[in-house]
């Protein structure tokens, strides 16, 4: 039996809920979706309510009595989307997951087509507002940040932040999300070797309250983008990061030093009131330290557990036979 697990995190968005589950449900009944299926087809929408003031919680109570394909899980103050992403992608049990927003913003009946194209073979299906109906104060930043997460990660997508993605459920189960990185999904999925797609989606302006953006999210983006980089770069190789910069430290350290020395040597110059000496000794120290860390991150990187550092597709065993007989040299 295939099954479909769709996460809601939300926000007080308290009108835009009844809307919202009746287009769910339209489109999870839909005959050409379930048909895409050759066998019996179930689902379950997981609404992860993050602290929300505004009565979203009681509402949604209220309707899990007509509808059971719904649960809840609400947390007990505001902790953000990914900490609601990461809850909904525990609490699922469905093969295929899918997130969409709560705003009415995303089209429900896109589900089918991120599916038919999940089918060609891909881990995970990102949407991409193509046509973004949302104010210059969204769409300019959204824009800036999407340029600079493709020139620094080679990854090719238009829009990683969009709120419509599917996922097989090997890939929820790898991701460990942290700070606000539910930006960097489809990064930290290409970086553990699942394919990923982008599928153009039609968007709708915000049609109940008012956006959750605001500038603060900018700084702990850039923080969140910074650590995504090191992690996907030198997670498993720190010394490549911390090595490299503490040679270059010491060698410039290095190199200031033997001038000043020449100098006192060669031409007699005085050493003790000279700034740049003080300059070549903080930068030798600074590469000890660097060079340093990076051993101790190597090491720290050899006896942590191995299973986090890929994802596995599958496992083929061979018969006892045949083991012996393609594991004998002649």
């Amino acid at each position: 039996m295939t099954s479909l697990s769709v996460i809601v995190p939300l926000f007080n968005e308290q009108e835009s809920l009844t809307d919202l589950l009746d287009q769910l449900y339209a489109a999870l009944h839909d005959r050409e979706l379930r048909q895409l299926f050759e066998e019996e087809f179930n689902f379950e929408i997981i609404m992860v309510d993050d602290g929300s003031t505004d009565g979203s919680c009681r509402l949604i109570s209220n309707m899990i009595m007509s509808r059971p394909e719904i649960r809840l899980i609400s947390f007990q103050r505001n902790f953000g989307k990914t900490a609601a992403l990461s809850a909904g992608f525990m609490a699922a049990t469905g093969d295929y997951i899918c997130t969409i927003d709560a705003d009415l913003q995303d089209d429900p009946f896109a589900i089918k087509e991120l599916i038919i194209k999940m089918q060609e073979g891909y881990d995970l299906v990102s949407g991409w507002k193509q046509e973004r109906k949302d104010p210059l104060s969204k769409t300019i930043p959204s824009k800036l940040f999407n340029l600079v997460t493709r020139l620094f990660t080679g990854i090719s997508l238009h829009d990683f932040n969009c709120g419509l993605k599917l996922y097989r459920k090997e890939v929820t189960r790898r991701l460990e999300l942290r700070g606000d990185m539910h930006r960097y999904i489809p990064v930290l999925a290409e970086w553990m070797g699942f394919k990923i797609a982008e599928l153009p989606v039609r968007h709708q302006a915000r049609k109940f309250g008012s956006t959750k953006y605001n500038s603060s999210r900018f700084f702990s983006g850039l923080f969140d983008f910074l650590s995504v980089l090191f992690i996907t770069r030198y997670l498993r190789r720190p010394m490549h990061f911390f090595g490299m910069a503490g040679l270059t430290s010491f060698f410039l350290g290095f190199s200031i030093s033997l001038y000043v020395t020449l100098d006192k040597i060669l031409l007699h110059k005085p050493v003790s009131n000279r700034p740049i000496l003080f300059l070549g000794i903080l930068l030798l120290i600074l590469g000890v330290q660097l060079f340093s860390t990076g051993l101790l991150g190597e090491m720290l990187s050899t006896s942590s557990s191995k299973e986090s550092l890929f994802a596995v597709r599958e496992t083929v065993n061979l018969g006892a036979g045949q083991a012996r007989k393609f594991g004998t040299i002649e």
